[in-house]
């Protein structure tokens, strides 16, 4: 990324020129995963606008940035994690299964996290692209409980690999072994087309809102969870409605409603 990138980004996030990071603190680190959280939202719209998942990095802050849009964890992380590094922190991409239903484990790829090392030497598991996750950075050598405000969370050795738990369940097993973007393609191939994903299967939309809580638009069904659990939740009628939802509430300028579409 270069200083144009890195500035657009930033500005992306509601960081201008005057409060640009000085150095890769933790604090830094906790302050930019929050406003990720908050201000790109995780999606799923271009499996069922028809448009092309490229994991590249300039395909990918062209979406993020260039296009003020979101996505998955594979996009969403892939490109916070070219933040990051031109931010000067050191910056490793980890894959990951998701735990599923009893017990099973998603596909090779399944997701994609971060392992980040900031100025003092400690290392952080950082996610922006799991949907409902932590809030802050996760420690990534601590194997106690860890309170955030998206939950108690730990990080629990898994024979070679680790499990994140969240609230006493596994939520997805995570490889130690460092990766590249580009291995990450077929996840984000099988994802996207087969069947079987569930993101081919339904619409959603979702971001953390200013008071701690949860935005979420799921087809034309929209839900709004506070910071402590209370939810409201309404059906959108009009195709007018719907994109509306998208622009004030998540930024988002679309021409058309996406529809799912058969895979």
């Amino acid at each position: 990324m270069d200083i144009q990138q890195v500035d657009a980004y930033l500005r992306r996030l509601g960081i201008g020129p005057a409060a640009w990071p000085t150095a890769p603190t933790v604090d830094v680190l906790r302050e930019l995963h929050l406003r990720h959280l908050k201000t790109v939202p995780f999606e799923n719209l271009s499996i069922h606008l028809g448009e092309e998942i490229v994991l590249e990095e300039k395909r990918l802050l062209d979406k993020v940035v260039g296009s003020r849009r979101g996505g998955f964890c594979y996009e969403l992380n892939g490109a916070f994690g070219a933040l990051l590094g031109a931010l000067g922190f050191d910056v490793a991409l980890l894959a990951a299964r998701v735990h599923g239903d009893e017990g099973r484990l998603g596909i090779p790829y399944d997701h994609l996290a971060l392992r980040v090392r900031t100025a003092d030497g400690n290392e952080w598991l950082a996610d922006v692209g799991f949907g409902a996750h932590s809030h802050y950075p996760l420690a990534f050598g601590e194997r106690g409980e860890q309170e955030d405000p998206g939950g108690r969370f730990r990080i629990a050795e898994a024979g070679p690999d680790l499990d994140v738990v969240v609230n006493g369940r596994p939520q997805y097993r995570l490889e130690v072994r460092p990766r590249e973007l580009g291995d990450f393609v077929a996840g984000a191939w099988w994802h996207s087309t087969s069947p079987a994903s569930h993101f081919v299967q339904s619409l959603v939309c979702s971001r953390v809102s200013e008071d701690g809580g949860r935005i979420t638009l799921s087809g034309r069904t929209f839900k709004v969870t506070d910071a402590d659990g209370a939810r409201e939740e309404r059906e959108l009628g009009t195709d007018e409605e719907v994109l509306g939802v998208y622009r004030e509430r998540f930024g988002i300028e679309l021409g058309r409603v996406p529809t799912v579409r058969e895979p």
